[in-house]
């Protein structure tokens, strides 16, 4: 055994093992975020030189602008536009420019008057050439197949003669002084040539508004149905046209058909529009015609801007009231203007009454002469007969 050396051995260290420290999610991300590499800074063009307005303006061609005659229209909105008829602009609601001549008119104060604002352009009574609108002519063939004339009956020939009109004023006269007074039917005009003219008259005004001649009352897929028309519903009752006036009615209605016609015709006025006067002398309580157009709820007419609806139904409950609709459809009655219930001279002017009458269970609207009418007068009736709702303070 070696003897132990004076010097004792050095120990030396023992190495330590190393351990891989797994970095965590936090801190990957954020190693990932330094070793992003960094963008590539792009080298900006020089900055461009403008020249200063007042170079451009030197060097600038003039332009000269065609004047606008609707600048200063714009920049006041309407503020100097006054009605031409009568010279106020208030009510600047109602009023309505004309887009030919930019003139401003009143709705109530136009001749006829505008009840609702014209949808698209519209144009005054001087630009549209209302003012000087003509009756077209018509020829005979043109007429018979306007009206749907019965082409077997030569109405344009001849026509009732004047000993049965005579006959038949006699027979209903009787009838007129014992019970009640009836209603009469209408004389027609002898003259063949002067029916064509009057006939004329309202063809031309139904084709100026576009619409089709109908002597009933019609029934459309989309609007009121025929079943609607039904009496019973009227609030209060409405009256019962007798067996004799029924019988009278349908007379008128087949001289109609065979193109004998009462003694009217359709004038234009430039202040009241289309017009009817009469055009022979009429008797009192002659009938003038039946009140026709398409039948539709009162309800799906709220926001309508005809004219001319009538009352037809006014039922208990509002959903049944019905309104007859002349804007496609209808006859001379359309034309028959309304007077002004609101002054004496206005109500002096009404020679016909509008009558609903319950006839056969069903809803009719005729109009009536209340007195004598003379030739050429013209034919007036009240618009607010039932309700007081129509507008017609401002009616000449």
């Amino acid at each position: 055994m070696a003897p132990p050396s004076s010097a004792s051995p050095v120990a030396l260290p023992r190495p330590v093992a190393q351990r891989k420290v797994r970095p965590s999610a936090d801190s990957s991300e954020s190693y990932r975020r330094r070793r992003r590499p960094r963008p590539r800074l792009s080298v900006s063009p020089p900055p461009k030189k403008f020249r200063s307005m007042e170079e451009i303006m030197r060097v600038a061609k003039r332009v000269e602008l065609p004047p606008d005659d609707d600048s200063e229209d714009d920049g006041n909105d309407g503020e100097d536009v006054v009605c031409e008829q009568c010279g106020s602009g208030e009510r600047p609601e109602e009023l309505l420019l004309c887009d030919k001549c930019n003139k401003g008119f009143h709705m109530l104060c136009l001749r006829p008057i505008v009840v609702r604002v014209p949808i698209g352009p519209w144009h005054c009574p001087h630009c549209s050439g209302d003012q000087n609108r003509t009756i077209k002519s018509f020829s005979q063939k043109k007429i018979v197949d306007f009206f749907g004339i019965q082409k077997g009956s030569e109405v344009m020939v001849k026509c009732t003669s004047a000993q049965d009109s005579r006959k038949r004023r006699r027979r209903c006269s009787l009838v007129f002084h014992k019970r009640r007074r009836r209603i009469l039917p209408f004389t027609p005009t002898e003259d063949p040539r002067r029916r064509l003219v009057q006939m004329t008259s309202l063809a031309s005004a139904l084709t100026a508004l576009n619409m089709e001649f109908s002597d009933e009352l019609t029934y459309m897929p989309d609007m009121a149905p025929r079943s609607a028309n039904c009496a019973k519903f009227e609030s209060g009752g409405m009256q019962v046209l007798s067996k004799e006036d029924t019988e009278t009615l349908e007379q008128c209605r087949a001289m109609c058909k065979r193109g004998e016609w009462p003694p009217i015709m359709v004038v234009f006025d430039s202040r009241e529009g289309y017009t009817v006067e009469a055009d022979g002398p009429i008797k009192d309580l002659t009938i003038i015609a039946e009140y026709t157009g398409d039948v539709d709820y009162i309800r799906n007419r709220q926001e309508d801007d005809c004219d001319s609806m009538m009352t037809l139904l006014l039922a208990s409950d509002p959903s049944r009231s019905l309104v007859i609709c002349p804007d496609k459809r209808g006859n001379i009655t359309r034309f028959i203007n309304g007077i002004n219930n609101h002054t004496p001279e206005g109500k002096k002017k009404q020679n016909l009454k509008c009558v609903r009458y319950n006839v056969n269970g069903e809803c009719r609207v005729l109009l009536v002469a209340v007195r004598d009418i003379a030739k050429g007068e013209r034919l007036y009736y009240d618009y607010n007969g039932y309700e007081h709702e129509y507008p017609t303070h401002h009616f000449v």
